[in-house]
């Protein structure tokens, strides 16, 4: 009985099943059907819609190309009435041009003519003056010729020869007098740069003696005998000053015999130019080089030497040997810092004062250019207002003064 039941139930539900699927196929093809019509309704509808619009703009068009017609017809008829009549100035302007080219022509030809007639009868006159010149000189030489073969030979040869000693004569003593005036030149300098040297230390030391060396004696120029607090003679030391353009070695080997033959303890050179491998003061094969500008200092150092190698000595009298003092003062510690001291001081104010030089200089050349500048926009107003004004006399100056040398 259940069996049956499922049976049953089976096609039941089998024949339901056909009769949906029937009734779907049925509602699909319906609706397909309908798609159908309304696609070509849409299709009918959009052929109409295209069609009017191309009548419109076909319409439109026409419309446009007649408007488009008419201007363009009033346009070519303007442009060729306004070039007919540019056409009619042009060759009215070219007639006048034309007309003037041929005065102006004319009148060139006339005048280039008048020019060659000139040069014409200048090139003549130019010609008559060089024929006349060259029959002078011709007159003139052969004149001169015939003096010359008039006068006597040998009495011509001995006035050349004695003209010709004459001036070399002349020359020779204008050389020798050149170079006695040279000499005296160099001498002068090198004697007042000795009295200079002589009057700074008797200045700087005035308890020392400065004794000046007499000419032709020996090659130093003065000898300063140094004095301790208490009036004793502690050393010596020679000064010699050159003033030349060049440094030569044969000065320190000559010091060098003066201070043996002299018997004193240091010998300087004050000098222009250093040797080779020196830019400033120091000592050289046993003598010490400076310039002038350093010797005040140089020369303290050596004095304080001096004054304390003797106060040494004098405290060690009998204990050692002089020259063993003096090497260990000069290689102490106390001579090296205080040496050091003065080089780095003196370095330092070199280098102040070329900063202050370059500054000086720098700033110089800003208001040269400035002042250049002032002067030549200047001269430009003064050019303009004598082109304005002519011959007004119109005064114009920088300064106060009435005067305007700056703008001329």
């Amino acid at each position: 009985m259940a069996e049956e039941y499922k049976q049953d139930l089976r096609e039941k539900m089998v024949s339901f099943t056909k009769q949906k699927e029937e009734e779907f196929l049925r509602k699909a093809e319906a609706f397909e059907q309908q798609r159908k019509q309304q696609e070509e309704l849409y299709d009918k509808q959009k052929k109409q819609q295209e069609l009017t619009f191309q009548q419109k703009l076909e319409q439109e068009k026409a419309v446009l190309q007649t408007t488009m017609a008419e201007n363009l017809r009033k346009t070519i008829s303007a442009d060729f009435e306004n070039q007919l009549r540019m056409s009619k100035e042009a060759n009215l302007e070219n007639e006048e041009k034309l007309k003037l080219a041929r005065a102006k022509e004319i009148d060139f030809l006339k005048k280039e003519q008048e020019i060659k007639t000139r040069e014409a009868e200048l090139e003549l006159n130019i010609q008559r003056k060089l024929q006349e010149q060259r029959e002078e000189l011709v007159a003139q030489v052969r004149k001169q010729e015939l003096e010359k073969n008039n006068l006597k030979d040998t009495e011509h040869q001995l006035r050349v020869k004695e003209l010709e000693k004459q001036l070399d004569d002349q020359k020779k003593l204008a050389e020798e007098m050149k170079r006695k005036a040279d000499q005296g030149s160099m001498q002068l300098q090198g004697e007042a740069q000795e009295l200079i040297l002589e009057e700074l230390l008797r200045n700087t030391f005035p308890f020392d003696l400065i004794e000046e060396v007499g000419k032709g004696v020996r090659g130093a120029d003065c000898v300063h005998n140094v004095r301790n607090q208490f009036g004793q003679e502690c050393g010596r030391i020679i000064y010699e000053s050159k003033r030349t353009k060049d440094f030569s070695m044969e000065w320190i080997e000559k010091l060098k015999k003066d201070m043996r033959s002299m018997g004193v303890d240091v010998a300087v050179i004050v000098t222009q130019c250093y040797p080779k491998g020196m830019d400033c003061f120091g000592e050289k094969d046993g003598v010490w080089i400076c310039s002038f500008d350093e010797v005040k200092a140089v020369s303290y150092i050596l004095r304080d030497g001096i004054v304390k190698l003797f106060g040494a000595t004098k405290s060690q009298e009998n204990k050692g040997d002089k020259m063993h003092m003096l090497y260990d003062y000069l290689n102490g510690n106390e001579f090296s810092e205080q040496w050091k001291a003065i080089r780095e001081g003196f370095m330092s104010m070199k280098l102040s004062i070329q900063r202050e030089r370059d500054a000086m200089e720098r700033l110089w050349k800003s208001r040269e250019k400035q002042l250049e500048k002032v002067l030549l926009n200047a001269a430009h107003i003064r050019g303009s207002i004598e082109g304005i004004s002519g011959n007004d006399n119109i005064q114009l100056s920088l300064g106060e003064d009435d005067d305007d040398l700056l703008l001329e």
